[in-house]
C-alpha cells in the first residue's frame, strides 16, 4: 500500500469514527430527553414523590405527568391534576365536554377509576385510609378503601367521619357504620316514615339484626309498615296493592269485625322496632311491630256515637334475606276490639224506682 492509499484509508477511519461519536450522543440525547412522549426540557416544576421516587411535575402548559426515578417521563403531562394514592395509582383530572371530571389513573396513563366524579377527597378514619368520591351526575358519595376497592354495593346522598365512624345518608335513613382493618361493621340504622300525617322512626342497634338487614331491608320494612298502617285505618284497596306482599299474604285492617265503629283514625305512632321471627321454613323472617295512637267513634248500644282513644299494636310479618327477596307474609292488629268503657248502670234514688204493687178497688 502506497502512500497516497494509507492516506485515503486514515481519512476514511477519522470519518467513521467521527459519525460513531456523533450517532452516540444523538441517541443518549433521546434518552436523556425521556420516553412516553415526554421531555425533560417541558418540566416546570418537580412536585411530589411517592415511595418507589416517582414523581408529579408540572409542564410549561401548565398540566402534570409523572417522571421516573431516572427522570424519564412515563405518564405524559395531560392531567389538570395529579395526586398520589397509596397504590399504584393516582387521582386525576381533566376537561370533558367542558366539566373538570375526577377519577385514577396507573403508572401507564391508563384509567383504572372512570371519570366521573367531581371530586374525590382522601380521609382517615381509625388509622385507615379511604377516599370520597363524589358523582358529577347525582351528586352522590361512593366510598373506596385505601386499594380503590368500593366499600359498598351503593353510593350515598352525604357521608362523615367521627371518632371511627362513618355517618352515611341515603333517602330516608342514616347509618352508621364503624371502621376497621376487617371493613365496615354495621352499628346502627335509624329511618324515617310517614304516614296520614303521622311520622315515626325505626332505630336498630341490634349487632345481630344489623349483620343481616341491609340499609335497603331496613328502608322497605320501614316503608311496608307505613303502607299497612294505611290500609289498616282506610281500607283502601290501592295502598293494599301497592304492598309488597306475598300473593298468599292475609292483610287485615284494624278491627274488621267491629261493624260499631264508624271512624278510625291514626293520630301518632308511639313506637316502632324490628324482631327476627323463628320459622320452620329456610327463609329469614323478621317483624316490624308499631304501636298506633288511636282515635275511634262508635255508636253504643243505644245507638249514640261514643268517642275512644287508645294504642294499639300492630306486627307486620316479612320473609326474605335481601331487599329483592324481602316481602310482607301478614299484617294485622294484636287486638280484634277496641277497649270499650263499661257501660254505666242506669240507677235512681229509691223514692224515683217505678212501684211494683198493684193496686185493688
Amino acid at each position: 500500500m502506497n502512500k497516497h492509499m494509507r492516506l485515503v484509508v486514515s481519512v476514511l477511519f477519522i470519518v467513521i469514527i467521527i459519525l460513531a461519536v456523533a450517532i452516540t450522543r444523538f441517541y443518549s440525547g433521546t434518552e436523556k430527553g425521556g420516553s412516553g412522549g415526554g421531555n425533560a426540557a417541558a418540566i416546570e416544576k418537580k412536585l411530589d414523590t411517592d415511595s418507589s421516587g416517582n414523581r408529579i411535575f408540572l409542564d410549561t402548559s401548565g398540566l402534570y405527568g409523572i417522571i421516573d426515578s431516572s427522570e424519564r417521563v412515563i405518564v405524559p403531562p395531560e392531567w389538570q391534576e395529579l395526586k398520589f394514592t397509596e397504590t399504584e395509582m393516582c387521582i386525576a383530572s381533566k376537561q370533558i365536554r367542558g366539566r373538570e371530571l375526577f377519577g385514577c389513573i396507573d403508572y401507564d396513563g391508563n384509567i383504572s377509576i372512570p371519570m366521573v366524579y367531581s371530586s374525590i377527597d382522601r380521609i382517615r378514619s381509625a388509622g385507615q385510609t379511604l377516599y370520597l368520591a363524589r358523582t358529577s351526575d347525582k351528586n352522590l358519595t361512593v366510598v373506596y378503601n385505601g386499594r380503590f376497592i368500593p366499600c359498598f354495593s351503593t353510593a350515598w346522598d352525604s357521608c362523615t367521619a367521627s371518632d371511627g365512624d362513618l355517618i352515611l345518608t341515603s333517602g330516608p335513613g342514616t347509618y352508621t357504620y364503624s371502621v376497621t382493618d376487617r371493613g365496615m361493621v354495621f352499628k346502627h340504622a335509624s329511618v324515617e316514615g310517614s304516614t296520614l300525617n303521622s311520622t315515626y322512626k325505626l332505630d336498630v342497634s341490634s349487632r345481630i339484626l344489623l349483620s343481616e338487614l341491609s340499609p335497603s331491608m331496613l328502608e322497605q320494612m320501614t316503608q311496608a309498615a307505613g303502607q299497612y298502617l294505611e290500609y289498616a285505618y282506610t281500607g283502601n284497596s290501592d295502598v293494599r296493592s301497592a304492598i309488597k306482599a306475598d300473593p298468599s299474604a292475609v292483610i287485615l285492617t284494624l278491627f274488621p269485625e267491629e261493624h260499631s265503629i264508624t271512624t278510625k283514625k291514626l293520630t301518632g305512632v308511639s313506637d316502632i322496632f324490628v324482631y327476627s321471627v323463628r320459622s320452620e321454613d329456610k327463609e329469614p323472617h323478621y317483624a316490624v311491630s308499631v304501636t298506633a295512637d288511636t282515635a275511634l267513634t262508635y255508636r253504643n248500644e243505644a245507638n249514640k256515637t261514643k268517642r275512644l282513644r287508645g294504642r294499639y299494636k300492630a306486627v307486620v310479618e316479612f320473609v326474605g334475606g335481601s331487599a329483592g327477596e324481602l316481602r310482607v307474609i301478614s299484617g294485622k292488629f294484636i287486638s280484634d276490639k277496641p277497649d270499650y268503657p263499661v257501660p254505666v248502670p242506669d240507677t235512681k234514688p229509691d223514692d224515683q224506682q217505678p212501684s211494683t204493687e198493684s193496686k185493688s178497688g
